[in-house]
């Protein structure tokens, strides 16, 4: 087991998603049941992974199918709540397990399973391995693992079912077994953890051709002062389901393309399940066997927050609020930076990279969530830490009027200058969304006049300062001294900003930039970060380049979904090794509702509406939007030279109107508290 975890760990370092894109086969495929399955093939040895989460864990399966065509499954754990020393943003308990059950531990027809050909692999917020075993005298049996976190304890469950497909009965033999670590007590902030790896076996047991039996295995964590727990996997596998099942029966996307309906199905997943239940309350996370019990104000406030509205969940909804409240507890009268994450489940923070243009981040995101959740209350309550960032972000202007930080969300490991075109340009759209906010919250005219004309002054300064010619095309420089081309150039479009489109969107698609996995970060790097092309493809789209944002926008989600790194958007590469973290899924999302159907809130009740339909498409549907205070459905259909927009409330058209394409409306939605 240890020299295959080494095999394992060696070609997860040399894998690098950029080696194997011109792969023009896809490896998964979309099932009836709307998930991916991997049927094998002879392209193996192949080995990737995936994160799943639930409100105490968080897995990463690094798994594959090796030469032999045996499953190879390494489980990487993280207990966020189990907090180590030091206690600062890692600081979560984490181990990496390699048992392999079915290979060490079972027997049948008393000797070990000879030889295991895998035949599929489906992912649908659960893995689920199935497999053909061979054993002692031709025994001959299927097997299928089920392979997932539990929603609320710290436990990772796997549910085994053995069936005889020989032509005999078989002799099957599991074993209870049971390993227990017990952690250093030095290195825990609540001193020795204990954490357990659990087999439910069976005594042995003759199966009959066409028979069955399943067995069970856990793996949890706890702290010392916790009593031992029996983990019920059956009970732990509707719970999953019916979470599953909850997420995709809310704001599901129809359209002709069965690609970007499956990849927006399951960006809602990953986007919802990294929020842990932590003694600050509900924290959404970005995962990465890094980041957990933290927010960020870019991941969290600036990136998915926005969207939680849309889906409805209400988890989603508590996180995003929760995370705003504890940004407001760093509120000053001296007007210093906000710190870039609230980490250890709120107790602590971390600002290392300086002001990262945090307030700009949490503005933009703060005034899109409460226009979007239709909450007046929770508005109200916001509205105060909406007001100082946008003052903070005032105060922070340079001379030519555009706003200064100290870094942006890279963090220093690209150039920044002294001012960049996203943190403006999130306050720009921070300022208008005030204004929007403002007036159906009651606040002073003068106060929205203010905010209105500050983002008036604001688009010139961003036009007048980065505006520029770079490598040849008329786009914006990042910062004042920047000659190279950089993937962020796309935020402008993403605010409504399009003086510089035609060109920008040129430089964008150009060789420059554009990879088979998105956009280089920098022109010459080798460097891709997911967000930034999320941020573009949403752009591009929202500009009203259909054609050529949705021939992009379907290669990215092809590759995410049906390639050789699978189903999620991901954060980066090198770094990271292209880790599922999970904000960028939030971001994918926000692709469809903000880029292809041109949702722009504008009130608590009310929003434009600009869809993108494709030449080729007649009709797309959102349903179930559970944004603006409703529950409600958008039908967009072709009718000749006309979009056809339908709004549905409770089952009835509401609204039914005839469009130009690409022109927008603006609709008010029946009012709910």
């Amino acid at each position: 087991m240890k020299k295959i975890i080494v095999i394992l760990s060696c070609i997860f370092i040399v894998y690098t998603g950029l080696a194997n894109s011109n792969q023009k086969q896809n490896r998964w495929e979309i099932n009836k049941t709307g998930g991916i399955t991997w049927n094998i093939d002879s392209r193996i040895a192949h080995y990737d992974h995936i994160e799943m989460s639930g409100e105490q864990i968080s897995v990463v399966l690094r798994y594959g199918v090796n030469e032999s065509g045996a499953f190879v499954l390494e489980r990487s754990f993280v207990w966020p709540m189990l907090r180590t020393i030091p206690n600062n943003t890692h600081a979560s308990l984490m181990r990496r397990f390699g048992w392999d059950i079915i290979s060490d531990m079972v027997t049948v027809n008393t000797r070990r399973i000879n030889q295991e050909k895998v035949k599929s692999i489906t992912l649908d917020g659960i893995m689920i391995v199935e497999s053909d075993l061979t054993a002692h005298h031709n025994g001959k049996l299927q097997l299928t693992r089920y392979m997932f976190p539990s929603t609320t304890e710290a436990a990772y469950v796997e549910k085994y079912v053995l069936k005889n497909v020989g032509e005999r009965e078989v002799l099957v033999e599991v074993p209870n077994a049971n390993s227990e670590i017990i952690t250093d007590p030095e290195k825990g902030v609540d001193g020795k953890y204990i954490l357990e790896a659990n087999i439910s076996g069976m005594a042995g047991k003759s199966i009959e051709v066409g028979d069955s039996v399943i067995f069970y295995a856990d793996f949890k964590a706890y702290k010392n002062n916790k009593s031992k727990q029996t983990i019920d996997v059956e009970k732990e596998l509707l719970k999953r389901k019916d979470l599953i099942s909850g997420l995709q029966d809310n704001l599901v996307l129809e359209t002709p393309d069965s690609v970007i309906n499956t990849m927006f199905s399951f960006a809602k997943i990953r986007g919802s399940e990294s929020i842990y239940k932590t003694k600050g309350g509900y924290l959404h996370g970005p995962g990465g066997e890094s980041y957990y019990a933290a927010i960020w104000a870019n991941d969290q406030a600036e990136y998915i927050n926005p969207f939680f509205p849309f889906l409805g969940y209400d988890i989603g909804n508590q996180s995003a609020y929760n995370s705003f409240k504890h940004f407001a507890r760093f509120m000053n009268d001296e007007y210093k930076p906000m710190p870039s994450s609230i980490i250890a489940e709120g107790l602590d923070i971390w600002d290392g990279a300086g002001d990262r243009g945090d307030g700009a981040m949490i503005a933009y995101g703060l005034a899109r969530y409460a226009l979007a959740r239709g909450n007046k209350q929770e508005a109200m309550e916001l509205w105060p830490l909406l007001e100082w960032c946008l003052e903070y972000c005032r105060r922070n202007l340079n001379e030519y009027g555009v706003v200064t930080s100290d870094s942006d969300e890279l963090e220093n490991r690209f150039p920044s200058g002294d001012a960049n075109l996203t943190t403006s340009s999130l306050y720009y759209d921070a300022l208008l969304s005030a204004t929007y906010l403002g007036k159906d919250l009651g606040k002073p005219a003068s106060q929205i006049r203010q905010y209105n004309n500050q983002a008036k002054e604001l688009r010139k300064a961003i036009e007048d300062y980065f505006g520029a010619t770079v490598e040849g095309l008329d786009t914006y420089k990042y910062y004042k001294e920047n000659d190279v081309l950089r993937s962020w150039i796309c935020i402008p479009l993403t605010v409504g900003i399009y003086d510089r489109k035609d060109e920008t969107i040129k430089a964008l698609f150009s060789p420059h930039l554009w990879t088979e996995n998105g956009l280089l970060t920098q022109a010459g790097s080798e460097t891709f970060w997911d967000r930034s092309t999320l941020y573009a493809l949403r752009g591009v789209l929202a500009s009203g380049e259909t054609g050529k944002g949705m021939e992009y926008l379907k290669h990215y989600s092809t590759q995410r979904l049906l390639g050789e790194h699978v189903p999620y958007a991901i954060e980066a590469w090198p770094e990271g090794n292209q880790r599922h973290l999970s904000a960028e899924s939030g971001l994918y999302c926000r692709i469809i509702t903000e880029g292809l159907f041109g949702i722009r809130p504008m009130g608590l009740n009310s929003f434009t509406l600009k869809p993108s339909l494709p030449e080729e498409w007649d009709k797309m549907s959102l349903k179930k939007i559970r944004a603006f205070g409703n529950n409600f459905d958008l039908d967009i259909i072709r009718k000749g030279q006309k979009i056809k927009i339908s709004v549905i409330v409770d089952n009835k058209i509401v609204l039914e109107k005839f469009i130009n394409e690409g022109k927008e409306i603006l609709i008010d939605l029946p009012f709910k508290k």
